[in-house]
């Protein structure tokens, strides 16, 4: 079934915020499959158009939503960053928080990077310090069994002290 490009544009603006109606009520409501809004949900969003899940709040939403909520937003004066955020329901210090997030995902690489070698140096030295305390361990393990044998030895040859 064929429907058209303004009846698509219409359903599509009711999933975006502050609507957010469920894909399973405007299926009832329009008389449209759920497979088939999924279906155009996806080709937005494939677009670069920011259509979230309906029962998600803006602090439940994908990466990618809120990625696009900042490209979407990132030329925008404060009175136009304020009237797009109540379009969509959101408050402009959640797109300040997504923003400065998404400015850190590149760095995420090189912090995480030096985190590791740290912890890796940290794991290694605590290792040399096992394995020198385990030899050490050994060694009067060695000497304990050594002296034991020698005490056996001697006690079989001149006889236990008590004997005498």
């Amino acid at each position: 079934m064929g429907y058209s490009l303004e009846r698509k544009a219409a359903v599509l603006k009711r999933m975006l915020p502050p609507n957010n109606v469920a894909i399973r009520q405007l299926s009832q409501e329009e008389g449209i499959s759920e497979a088939t809004l999924f279906s155009w949900r996806a080709q937005a969003r494939n677009k670069g158009q920011l259509l979230p899940d309906a029962d998600a709040s803006p602090e439940g939403w994908s990466s990618r939503d809120k990625f696009a909520a900042v490209l979407e937003t990132a030329a925008l004066n404060e009175a136009d960053l304020a009237e797009y955020c109540r379009k969509r329901g959101l408050y402009p210090a959640q797109i300040a928080m997504w923003r400065v997030a998404c400015e850190q995902a590149n760095d995420w690489d090189r912090t995480s990077a030096a985190r590791l070698v740290r912890a890796t140096k940290e794991d290694k030295k605590r290792m040399k310090d096992l394995e020198r305390e385990l030899a050490r361990k050994d060694r009067a393990l060695a000497e304990t069994a050594a002296l034991l044998v020698l005490r056996k030895k001697a006690s079989a040859i001149w006889g236990d002290e008590e004997d005498a």
